[in-house]
């Protein structure tokens, strides 16, 4: 009988370039790491790759479809073996072509696609450090990542690689010499990823990495200030898929799965590739997908679970009618607050019950949730299994059970900031701080408040942005909505609404006035809107996460 391990123990590393581990936070600025589940608790050597892959063939499940892509218009079925090939093969590239040794730091651009993954996949059984990068990025922000990562080498797709050239050119503002080796995929000649690949061996052995060592440097979808890396381990992979995926999502081998959120977001990451393979299931990756596109996905798949932002399921459910939504089961939701009005939508449109999750890049996934037939009004969840969730004053005190205060988290995943001095502001005293406002109850289920830092203080009253935002979507006027707290002599603050309106609505004084009146019945009337700027749109991430900060530079007309 194998020994849990110390999860807080460091294991000798297989990596010859030890970049990432030699620029961990020092041991006392991480988080308490609370085991992993078996049996990753026992495995001292892990290779996550091989793990999600490799042991999917071993367990019978190699004829079986891994991933669904659209061809031409029509589905395409790549089988377990056949990515398996395909994963060995480009390992083999990085390795004897681009000369890559474990421990490199390797930039993957490109969007949802079956290249991506192998790419992703290939990386990571070769030992190297993948370091995802959202598609919509541009040259400024990818030399950022650059420089912090110390990248040598990168993978990109053929149609986005205009952004990351800028950064392979002396004349630019944007160069980085140290990115010396660009090798293209899904491109056209004899140098792409995949002409090179097509004359390499089927096989590749999985580099003997350890448990602990770094294998994802996942940059956060933050707004504002540098750019964070955060440092995830082999054994951190894995355990999102046997946490969450496993005690929320339940999924099997019949599963498919499906959604908008790119996989160099770890959302994505989890959703769109590891939680399938995990399970000897599928997964549908497509470049672009709009809601109607995702809603025709979900029919001509077959697709049981997806994922996406609460904004794709509010603008999804009056078009559900029209597409045939029988094999889906699950619908999971992430990345910003979900609205209750977005949820009655939703279930009212396809009798499914949203799963909503809170995570974070730091943690690498969700780690507060509830599995259907589990969740409580208008809260998030509990934590996940293996996690312990709390809510904190500022001096780290707990609040009382109902009480708002700072989100604290600890789990077998945590908090490890490339190189970075914000690390004492996220962990402290072994706790993952998040940012995040919530209160929890007697039962342990987490209400969400929205961020400590957007948290509008008036006249003395703290008031959360998303709870005015989830009146506010009650509205049948109302499309999307964001709020802010914007300064005033009187009260310091005041709640300001910016709002985009569904067809046949005109923002005027009246429909304001209608507006504010509908929030004051619905929440405490110091609550309400004092001003609502009628808008075109909201400032979103890529990921489709409110852009809060930006609000009050929308122009109104």
């Amino acid at each position: 009988m194998s020994l849990p391990m110390n999860p807080n123990a460091v294991q000798p590393s297989a990596h010859l370039d030890t970049f990432a581990r030699d620029r961990l936070p020092p041991r006392d600025q991480w988080p308490v790491l609370l085991p992993a589940p078996a049996p990753l608790d026992t495995q001292a050597r892990l290779n996550c790759a091989a793990e999600l892959l490799d042991r999917a063939i071993e367990n019978g499940h190699g004829a079986r479809p891994a991933i669904w892509s659209e061809v031409d218009g029509q589905p395409r079925a790549t089988t377990y073996d056949a990515l398996h090939t395909l994963v060995n093969r480009c390992a083999h590239v990085l390795v004897d072509e681009m000369g890559l040794v474990p421990g490199n730091r390797l930039l993957l651009r490109g969007p949802n696609t079956l290249e991506m993954a192998v790419a992703l996949l290939a990386a990571l059984k070769a030992g190297l450090v993948v370091v995802p990068t959202m598609p919509l990025l541009r040259a400024k922000e990818l030399g950022q990542i650059v420089a912090k990562a110390r990248i040598g080498a990168a993978l990109c797709d053929a149609a986005y690689f205009g952004e990351l050239a800028r950064c392979l050119d002396p004349g630019d503002a944007c160069f980085r010499p140290e990115l010396g080796t660009v090798m293209r995929f899904r491109g056209a000649g004899p140098d792409t990823l995949e002409a090179v690949s097509a004359a390499k061996p089927a096989d590749f052995p999985a580099c003997d990495t350890a448990s602990d060592d770094v294998c994802l440097i996942a940059f956060t979808s933050g707004t504002t200030g540098a750019p964070k890396g955060c440092m995830q381990v082999h054994r951190d992979v894995l355990a999102m898929c046997d946490l969450f995926s496993a005690h929320v999502l339940r999924p099997d081998a019949h599963d498919v799965f499906c959604g908008t959120p790119p996989l160099a977001f770890t959302f994505g990451l989890g959703g769109l590739l590891c939680f399938p393979l995990r399970v000897g299931a599928s997964a549908v990756l497509i470049e672009r997908l709009a809601p109607a596109r995702l809603l025709q996905t979900i029919e001509r798949f077959r697709a049981t679970i997806v994922f996406t932002a609460p904004t794709f399921y509010r603008q999804m459910a009056p078009l559900a009618r029209d597409f045939d939504l029988a094999s889906l089961a699950k619908s999971v939701s992430a990345g910003e607050a979900l609205p209750a009005a977005t949820r009655d939508l939703w279930r009212a449109a396809t009798g499914i019950e949203m799963i909503d999750g809170l995570g974070g890049t730091e943690m690498i996934h969700v780690f507060a949730s509830s599995a259907p037939g589990e969740t409580r009004a208008g809260a998030i969840g509990r934590a996940v299994p293996g996690y312990v969730v709390a809510a904190f004053d500022d001096a780290l005190r707990p609040v009382p059970p109902g009480a708002i205060g700072r989100l604290a988290v600890r789990g077998p995943t945590g908090c490890r900031y490339l190189d970075d001095e914000r690390q004492t502001q996220f962990v402290r005293a072994g706790w993952n701080l998040t940012g995040d406002a919530v209160s929890i109850d007697g039962d342990g289920y987490v209400f969400y408040h929205g961020r400590v830092d957007d948290m509008i203080v008036s006249s003395g009253y703290n008031i959360a942005g998303p709870e005015i935002e989830d009146a506010l979507m009650q509205h049948p006027a109302v499309a999307e909505c964001g709020v802010a707290g914007v300064p005033d002599a009187l009260r310091g603050q005041i709640v300001k609404a910016w709002v985009v309106l569904n067809p046949g609505h005109a923002g005027d004084d009246a429909l304001a006035a209608a507006l504010q009146d509908f929030v004051k019945q619905a929440v405490a009337a110091y609550k309400y809107p004092r001003e609502i700027a009628f808008v075109d749109a909201l400032p979103r991430t890529e990921t489709g996460k409110l852009r809060r900060a930006l609000l009050r530079e929308i122009p109104v007309a």
